[in-house]
């Protein structure tokens, strides 16, 4: 809501004294507390053009501002249930005296949740976003409370399974309700809010660890406020309409020249954006998954030392996140992707070399500069299919990229035992960042400032 008002009145000598008086109210939900201050600055000392480094490039509207602020708060709720059995597993497996190949098999196990979240997404399609957020929110949280009582291991496992199942489709259907909903030149930038939310989640889930501490049964409470977020999808949830393209979706024709050419454009966009996943998951899910036992095996960090380095290395991504998500709307995709993919996989892979001060540099220039590729990429997913596929082949992308990951962790486990060091492994799953780099830069089309319906003309 926003009115101006002025008011004119005789100063004599045919001159007028004007008086300006705006009223105004944030549509933001939850957050809108956090833009009070520079909007009321930008209010007070206006500018010719639209342009401020906290806002998006394009002005959202009343709808586009609250379904941002509502997926946000989903996403917090995400970020925690995605990151809950990481964070507890090691003192579930001491309350159930079970060793690391157990823990090593639960981790694997849950990764068939994929499955899950490719048929939500599926259905998505054809169901709604709305109604499959709820569905899959709700579900994750329940599913993670029943883990917070298993009287086992694999009880534990199996809930995750399902549970984390759950949680993949909602992450998915947040971006493509995101995508959906944002102006043409804002879709990366809310992506990387998104991303920020998420990484909050997961920093509650940290910050409610120590509660494990204080008996071998309290990880289970970790597992039963997860459950809690039920209240907040629910809530928050209900509140985010349908989005207008799928409600207004144009039926897709399928005895047609056109239909054809779809189909032939979406299983070469299909088979793109699975190889940059696979490609990307097989580098990150070890550099990251490896690097405390890096730390401490091979450079004798304590436990502590370790929880300082993460403080320190990670904590400025957001930097690397919020400019990367500006930098894709006004510079474009592929050269901010490009570069953060080469920048971060090199910084990232030769931290695994290094000592000292230079490890501690290395890890942060990497987590810096590979963030800034985030926005920049994972707006792809959505933006480069139509209404009709954009959950279900968003869907195969995510299973294709969790094969990718599994993948790598097994050839960096195994490789890694038989050389004595991490590093190696790493360096040589690095290639796979570069590739894509090279393929973000010769074939990904851009889409920055670009319409859906111009990307995808079967919904126009």
């Amino acid at each position: 809501e926003y009115r101006r008002r002025l008011d004119a009145t005789p100063a004599g000598d045919g001159l007028w004294t004007a008086r300006e008086t705006i009223t105004w109210r944030l549509a933001i939900p939850v957050w809108g507390w956090l833009f009070w201050i520079p909007v009321r600055r930008a209010l007070r000392d206006r500018r010719d053009r639209f342009g401020y480094w906290w806002a998006p490039p394009d002005r959202l509207d009343q709808r586009a501002a609250t379904v941002l602020g509502l997926l946000a708060g989903v996403q917090i709720v995400d970020g925690y249930l995605g990151t809950v059995l990481t964070q507890t597993l090691t003192f579930a497996a001491d309350e159930f005296e079970r060793g690391n190949e157990a823990q090593g098999w639960v981790l694997g196990v849950v990764r068939v949740g994929v499955l899950i979240a490719l048929v939500s997404a599926a259905l998505a399609d054809r169901r709604g976003r709305r109604s499959l957020l709820l569905a899959t929110g709700i579900a994750s949280c329940g599913f993670t409370l029943l883990g917070g009582l298993a009287p086992n291991l694999w009880v534990l496992g199996g809930t995750q399974l399902i549970a984390r199942g759950f949680s993949t489709a909602l992450g998915i259907l947040i971006a493509v309700i995101a995508v959906e909903e944002m102006p043409a030149r804002s879709r990366a930038w809310a992506a990387s809010v998104l991303t920020l939310s998420a990484g909050l989640g997961s920093g509650m889930a940290v910050w409610v660890l120590p509660l494990a501490d204080l008996d071998v049964r309290g990880w289970r409470a970790i597992y039963i406020i997860g459950g809690l977020g039920a209240v907040v999808v629910w809530q928050v949830g209900k509140r985010i309409p349908e989005t207008r393209r799928f409600t207004h979706q144009v039926a897709p024709v399928d005895d047609s020249w056109e239909a054809e050419q779809t189909r032939l454009r979406r299983r070469r966009r299909l088979t793109l954006l699975a190889t940059s996943a696979f490609l990307l998951a097989m580098f990150l899910a070890p550099a990251s998954g490896f690097q405390n036992d890096f730390l401490k095996d091979e450079r004798g960090f304590s436990g502590t030392d370790i929880s300082i380095f993460t403080v320190v290395t990670a904590t400025p991504i957001g930097i690397g996140v919020l400019l990367g998500g500006y930098l894709a709307e006004t510079r474009g995709r592929r050269p901010v992707g490009a570069f953060g993919l080469l920048a971060g996989a090199v910084f990232a892979a030769s931290a695994y070399f290094v000592d000292g001060v230079q490890l501690w540099l290395f890890a942060l220039a990497g987590g810096i500069l590979g963030a800034t590729a985030v926005p920049a990429l994972v707006v792809y997913g959505p933006e480069l299919f139509g209404t009709h596929d954009r959950g279900r082949s968003n869907g195969l992308v995510v299973t294709v990229g969790v094969t990718g990951s599994a993948v790598g962790l097994i050839f960096v486990g195994q490789l890694s035992e038989r050389m004595g060091e991490i590093g190696p492994s790493i360096a040589m799953l690095g290639i796979g960042p570069l590739i894509v780099a090279f393929l973000v830069l010769t074939r990904y089309p851009e889409t920055a400032a670009r319409e859906l319906e111009e990307i995808n003309p079967e919904d126009s």
